[in-house]
Formats: structure tokens, sequence, C-alpha cells
């Protein structure tokens, strides 16, 4: 059982960097009425030993961290001592790591770019031949498109590799190696929160990059998805557990397919163009969530 018993909660928003994200939701909760205070991650170390907990940490906690870590180990931290945490430390942990997001989506019958996984740089190499150039390559986890590669053809294949063998992270040498998705200029965002899409935004690509991410020069346009899209996000979100999510899909010459489940969801491109304010969406669901 969790801390919570009052029917109205003190919420934290715990962070690792104040983005315009976490201040809307600071403001949205104090109009909610609920008692709100910023944590910074950064600053507060947790003592694992002590039977004494935090005060200045509320008993409900949205986890807000840039760093897929930090976060991880607070919401796990945090949840231990009886904290209720959105996102839990299952959710994060499965959309956190894209090799795990895969699997799940593939097993539950949602469709997903055809994705092989290597442990060293001679296999990755035979499976990119295998699948036919360009394919796409990227690390298990990471957000923002960062170290994501387009790969064209053999040469570029070896000289990336080459350089990931070098890399002293041993996830750069766990090869995530993905079917490249000849889509239109943009992939599409959908912001769940609890049962309901909430937003979903068309993410259109800069003019001199191939990923759509807001954070890097996207461009976001409202969409309103059809029953197929929002059905598939809808189910998405259920087989990761997630509460709080932005899923990403791309539309391909068989219809949708989904490539990301995002558990610190950025909201700010989508807010841009939503007829609904996303921030106030999130803290209605969160103040709504202390009986569950």
């Amino acid at each position: 059982m969790g801390r919570i018993t009052s029917e109205l909660a003190k919420l934290s928003i715990v962070f690792d960097r104040l983005r315009w994200e976490e201040k809307e939701l600071f403001e949205r909760a104090k109009e909610e009425g609920l008692e709100v205070n910023l944590v910074d991650a950064k600053s507060m170390p947790l003592d694992l030993t002590s039977s004494s907990v935090p005060s200045s940490i509320a008993d409900l906690v949205l986890q807000r961290t840039i760093s897929h870590y930090r976060g991880l180990y607070y919401a796990a931290i945090l949840e231990r001592w009886g904290y209720r945490v959105i996102n839990s430390y299952k959710s994060s942990h499965l959309c956190g790591n894209k090799l795990l997001t895969t699997l799940l989506l593939s097993q539950n019958g949602i469709p997903t770019p055809h994705t092989f996984i290597a442990f060293s740089r001679d296999s990755a190499l035979q499976i990119m031949d295998k699948m036919g150039y360009p394919v796409v390559i990227k690390p298990i986890t990471g957000s923002w498109g960062r170290m994501i590669a387009k790969v064209r053809d053999r040469d570029e294949a070896e000289a990336l590799l080459e350089t990931r063998e070098m890399l002293p992270d041993p996830q750069q040498q766990i090869y995530y190696v993905q079917e490249y998705i000849n889509r239109p200029p943009r992939d599409i965002r959908s912001v769940v929160v609890g049962d309901r899409v909430v937003a979903t935004i068309y993410r259109y690509q800069p003019d001199d990059d191939w990923k759509t991410n807001i954070a890097r020069g996207g461009k976001a346009e409202l969409l309103k998805p059809d029953s197929e899209l929002e059905e598939l996000m809808l189910k998405a979100a259920k087989v990761v557990g997630g509460e709080i999510l932005g899923i990403d899909a791309m539309e391909s010459s068989n219809g949708y397919v989904l490539h990301e489940i995002n558990n610190n969801v950025e909201f700010k491109g989508a807010s841009s163009v939503s007829e609904k304010n996303i921030a106030s969406e999130i803290i209605k669901y969160v103040k709504g969530s202390v009986s569950k």
C-alpha cells in the first residue's frame, strides 16, 4: 500500500533541469489546488539505509528528470519507501530501453519496424548487409535523436561501428539495428494520459535533417488521429504500463508502425498547436490518481 490516504494530496515534481514543461506543470498544479513543490534530483541525495524519508518530498511524485538513469533509480527508491511515482519504475525501465520496448510491441501484435539486436561488430555488419541499406542504428537508451544514425552503405556502417567499438560505454557495443521506413518527411507523436490520447501531432523534419525531433528543429502540426491510430497508441501505453507517455509512430507503405515510447514526454511542441492544455490534462490525471 502507498503512503497516500487523503483525497487531495501534496505533489512533488522531481526534475534535473527546469524546462518549460516542468514550469507549466507546476503552475497548473497550483491552479488545481494541489500543494506542490519542485525537487531537484541533483541536489537531493537519498539515504538508502535510513528508516526516515525526506520530508521535502510529497507522497505523490511526478517524475520529470531528463536523465533516464537518474529518474529510473529515483523512482525505484521512492517506490520502495511507499511513494506513489508517476511514471513508475517499471514503466520507465521498459520505455527507456528501446530493446525492451520493441520486444513488448512485437509480442503484443503492435506493428513496429523490423529490428535486430547484435552483440558484436561483425554480426551487426552481417545483419545490415542482409537487411539492405539504408538502415537505422540507435543506442538502446537515449532521447532527442542523439547518436541515431541513418547508415547508407557498407562503408558508413564500418566507420560507425568502429567508432562505437572505441567508446567506453558498454551499451554502445549493443547494436540496435532497425529497418529504414520510407515515410513522408514527418512522423507522429501522441501524448497519452491515462487511458486517453490528449494530443496528437505531426512532427515535420527540418530541411537539413532526416530526424523529426522538435528539440532539433522539427515543426509541429495538429493531427486528429483516426480510430486505428488511437487504438494502437492506447494499446502500446497499456503494454508498457505507462500513465503519461509520448508515443511515436510512422506512416509506412503497410500502415502505421510504432517505433518509440517516451516515459518522460516533452510536450512544448505539441502544446503550441494543441486544442487542449496538455499540462492541465496531466495534472488532472495526477490529482485523480491519488485513490489508485
